[in-house]
């Protein structure tokens, strides 16, 4: 597959500097901007996929009429916390 170059930018001198400046060790500009990217592209996506969650969950309350109430739904999501965090408590004190 080809690789594609991605439009310049214009950026403030300041700008630059301070990106220069966060660079690790061995990592350039390209390198940065496209872990930017991949980054940005990957937030969208999931940003995309919530609201379509939130929409099919909003249509389905307008069509049933059912909802819970919030302490319930908190409660329920403290619950699974809980029991996760027990299990990885579980898995860290085995593999010692």
């Amino acid at each position: 597959m080809k690789t594609a170059i991605l439009p310049q930018v214009r950026i403030a001198p300041e700008l630059r500097t301070d990106l220069e400046s966060v660079l690790c060790q061995g990592e350039t500009l390209s390198e940065f901007v496209e872990a930017s990217v991949r980054g940005a592209i990957e937030y969208r996506h999931m940003q995309s996929e919530f609201h379509a969650r939130g929409e099919l969950a909003w249509q389905e309350y307008l069509r049933a009429g059912a909802s819970y109430p919030a302490s319930q739904v908190i409660g329920e999501l403290r619950d699974m916390l809980a029991s996760r965090r027990e299990q990885l408590q579980a898995l860290a004190t085995s593999g010692k």
